[in-house]
């Protein structure tokens, strides 16, 4: 069973903006596909920050906080310090 049923993903396809899509597939490509060997011997926690960063903020357009008006954010991890 489709999560999406065929007539809604072909509505949503007609309607999606070829220049956009094709300059977001030539930045995956670009930031991710190149560092791809690297990515698969890296541990999650390496790669975490540089998978938002590659797919979601270069490939995506998102803009990942701290920055003004950011509408992406990374999960918050505890630090700590001891002596």
């Amino acid at each position: 069973m489709s999560l999406f049923q065929n007539s809604v993903i072909q509505h949503h396809v007609k309607n999606l903006d070829k220049t956009a899509m094709n300059y977001a597939y030539e930045q995956y490509q670009k930031e991710f596909l190149s560092k791809i060997e690297n990515i698969k011997t890296s541990k999650e926690e390496q790669y975490q920050y540089g998978f938002l960063e590659d797919i979601f903020v270069k490939v995506l357009g998102y803009t990942l906080n701290p920055a003004e008006n950011f509408d992406l954010t990374n999960k918050q991890i505890k630090v700590i310090v001891s002596n």
